[in-house]
């Protein structure tokens, strides 16, 4: 928090304004049995420490929420950590309080604070602002870049895909491995067509996330691939139109899984879903030029090009007439039931819900810890609980399990929380690996859909997971997975059967699955813009999704300022980029702008000036990635698995390290080069020198004009035209002695002389000749 300019602090200990500010945090919460606001009752053990501050830092930690959240601050800059403020306190009714400057010296602290809700406050509603969905907008209007090329991997591709070769030239191949043993030059834009996927739902799920993964990993392994885009063609795997439904649910797991690859590898893949139409010549153009673009997620519906973004999702008046009625005479069934948020939700739906016949279900069943507990607390709350042993995925056992419900407490709605994570980056995943958590999601899944087709259940509440949505680092299985619970739940919706597919954002509760986490991976988190909710919250918006007339929804809470920042080594992912208040998207800058902005602090430097800065560059970057305190914790000359560096964390560092200097780095070279020092010198060694610097964007016209050359030479008089202007290019560089000479043919001895004096030319000149060649 800052003092408006202006404002004086001297004779204040404090400035009340600044205090007020900071204690905002919590007194626009949702502290309060009633979720009134709250003010400020009774300070305990209070201490100053320092006076005269005009900024401040200020940490909150909730003194009653069994989770202990911390909720922070920060504004040396001004500016409060958005997310953090408006639910301190959600789960209890005193905070401890803790503030600095911005050097980091202590200003004041307090033991507790304790807040009581505003006298005549309405309860307020649950807050939904973390409540999101996927939307699909019409794609602007942008040229086709004439210089890429393209190339069309895989048979039977769709209408739309066809109609393509109408704008562009597709150069076509049956497999990625035939596309790269081809002599040819390698295409800027690949795309590859998913078959079709037979058989019964699940084994057709595994084929297509097998087949996504051998594509992935192909293409990552060839560095011939490295400046390309490989775009995955479906038809059918998302809803992406009004009153659309997924048709293809196999390839909606080929979506989760690409998803984590681009979060892995930016830029290297995108997704591309069309309908069954037939566009004509301006729709094909529009979906060249988008394809051709920076976005990663496309879709083609009735001859709109549209492209995903999150967005929030905005409270009704009143409830949605779908909500779910939780009956308190029917059976409600939680698989996962016996882990962390199984039994918070099993709590919340009794307390809250009134739900008094519950059936627990997890692998351990009774023997998974504290399940003898669990059940006596909610019976001693009024409910009659049932734990029971039984793997979902297991078709004939979930049949068995629910033959067993009895007749007067029938099944009446079902939450499938179940699910294990198997964390790699692709590049090691298995098919073995991606069967093993596919099955508790997508079998289970299926199982419990198919085997309760029959009843009238009131909900049928699929735990997703943001991951499914914006892709996951080291979870592409997992998002594949999710991914099909989504598209599931629309598949059942169109039938006219309930459902809702929530892609959760991280729970600051510690789950089975979340156990492991450090702090390098909350860092991640968000720096991703992802915060972890408070458990109040969290239920809330269980709530406030399931009282939705949706199929799929994310509740999530992202805090974005630090993606705005422009100091940040990390571009906005473009599924955020909707959420960002008050800032329009930047146009596009060239590929060679954008390779060249970030390296611009490198380029004045030489020598050994240059390699300590990008010393400095790899310690700042790594101790960012590990979470350390500063850069120079990180040891020059310690390797990087002893600094605690895994196979995702060593990718981070490489995605941030090849956006923060320009280069293509290898997934490997963290492991080939092991230490910060010898990756310091590396990148030094391979820091393109000012003369390659100067070629490059030289090479890039060269491109376009090669592109171009087709249209031109059925033209025998702008053929000549060109002819000449090349011979009189060549001349110039080739040197004063040669001025007028005939160029050599290509490929002779003439061909060094010309590279060797490219440099004479200046940038201008050679530019103004090619501007002249366009004209």
């Amino acid at each position: 928090m800052a003092l408006p300019d202006g404002t004086d602090p001297a004779g204040f200990a404090l400035h009340p304004a600044l205090l007020d500010a900071a204690l905002q945090a919590v007194s626009v919460g949702t502290l309060g049995d009633e979720g009134q606001g709250v003010m400020p009752f009774s300070w305990r053990n209070v201490a100053l420490y320092s006076s005269g501050a005009d900024h401040l830092r200020v940490r909150l930690a909730d003194l009653t929420d069994n989770t202990n959240n911390m909720y922070s601050a920060n504004s040396a800059d001004g500016a409060g950590n958005p997310g953090s403020a408006g639910n301190a306190g959600s789960a209890g009714s005193a905070v401890s309080v803790q503030v600095w400057d911005p050097a980091g010296t202590p200003v004041a602290s307090a033991e507790s604070l304790a807040f009581r809700p505003r006298a005549g406050a309405a309860p307020r509603r649950p807050r939904t602002e973390s409540l999101l969905r996927t939307e699909w907008t019409p794609v602007p209007a942008a040229p086709l870049p004439r210089h890429l090329t393209w190339a069309l991997v895989g048979d039977g591709a769709p209408d739309a895909v066809t109609a393509l070769s109408g704008v562009v030239t597709l150069d076509a191949h049956p497999t990625l491995r035939d596309l790269s043993e081809a002599p040819a030059a390698v295409p800027d834009r690949v795309l590859v067509v998913a078959p079709s996927f037979p058989g019964e739902p699940a084994r057709a799920t595994r084929s297509a996330a097998h087949w996504a993964l051998e594509q992935v990993q192909g293409w990552l392994a060839d560095e011939r691939f490295a400046g390309s885009r490989l775009v995955f063609v479906t038809r059918g795997a998302v809803a992406a139109g009004s009153g659309d439904e997924p048709a293809d649910l196999p390839c909606a797991a080929v979506h989760g899984l690409v998803r984590a690859a681009m979060t892995e590898n930016p830029g290297r893949f995108a997704l591309l879903d069309v309908d069954g139409g037939a566009p004509g010549t301006a729709t094909a153009a529009a979906l060249a030029a988008a394809v051709a673009g920076d976005e990663p997620q496309l879709a083609l519906r009735g001859g709109t090009v549209r492209l995903a973004r999150l967005a929030r999702v905005h409270a009704d008046t009143e409830t949605d007439s779908a909500a779910p009625g939780w009956n308190p005479a029917g059976t409600t069934l939680i698989t996962g039931g016996t882990g962390t948020l199984g039994r918070l939700l099993a709590r919340h739906l009794v307390t809250e819900h009134g739900v008094r016949h519950l059936l627990l279900v997890s692998r351990s069943g009774p023997d998974a810890a504290g399940a003898g507990r669990l059940c006596d607390e909610l019976a001693a709350l009024g409910a009659e609980v049932t734990v029971a042993a039984c793997d979902a995925a297991d078709r004939d056992a979930l049949r068995g399990l629910l033959a067993g419900i009895p007749a007067e407490h029938p099944l009446t709605a079902v939450v499938h929380a179940a699910g294990v994570v198997d964390d790699g980056v692709i590049t090691a995943l298995t098919p073995e690996r991606i069967d093993g958590v596919l099955a508790p999601k997508v079998d289970a899944a299926l199982n419990l859909h198919e085997l309760t087709a029959s009843e009238d259940l009131s909900a049928f509440v699929l735990f997703s997971s943001v991951a499914s949505t914006l892709g996951g680092a080291g979870q592409a299985a997992y998002a594949a997975g999710n991914a099909f619970l989504d598209a599931l739940a629309g598949h059942r919706r169109a039938r006219g059967l309930s459902a809702v597919s929530l892609c959760w954002g991280p729970w600051a509760e510690l789950s089975t699955m979340t156990g492991k986490l450090g702090a390098a991976d909350f860092a991640r988190f968000a720096r991703g813009g992802l915060v972890p909710m408070a458990t109040a919250e969290a239920l809330d918006l269980f709530d406030a999704a399931c009282g939705r007339d949706e199929a799929v929804l994310v509740p999530a809470r992202f805090s974005l300022a630090g993606l705005q920042d422009a100091g940040q080594a990390v571009e906005v992912p473009a599924m955020l980029r909707g959420l960002l208040r008050g800032r329009g998207r930047p146009a596009a800058a060239s590929a060679e702008a954008k390779a060249a902005a970030p390296a611009d602090r490198f380029v004045a430097l030489a020598g050994a000036q240059r390699k300590r800065a990008l010393l400095d560059l790899v310690r700042s970057e790594a101790a960012l990635v590990l979470a350390y305190q500063g850069p120079e914790l990180v040891d020059v000359e310690a390797g990087f698995l002893d600094l605690g560096f895994d196979s995702l964390s060593a990718v981070e560092l490489r995605n941030r390290l090849s956006r923060q200097t320009g280069l293509t780095l290898p997934a490997t070279v963290l492991f080939d080069h092991p230490t910060p020092g010898a990756l310091a010198t590396h990148l030094h060694e391979v820091f393109p020198s000012d003369g390659e610097r100067a070629l490059a964007p030289v090479l890039t016209e060269l491109e376009k004009l090669d592109a171009n050359l087709p249209d031109l030479a059925a033209d025998d008089a702008l053929r000549g035209r060109l002819e000449n202007r090349l011979r009189t290019l060549l001349d110039k560089l080739a040197g004063p002695d040669a001025a007028g000479a005939t160029a050599p043919p290509p490929g002779g001895p003439g061909d060094d002389a010309v590279i060797d004096n490219l440099d004479a030319a200046s940038d201008d000149e050679i530019f103004r000749f090619l501007d002249e060649l366009d004209t």
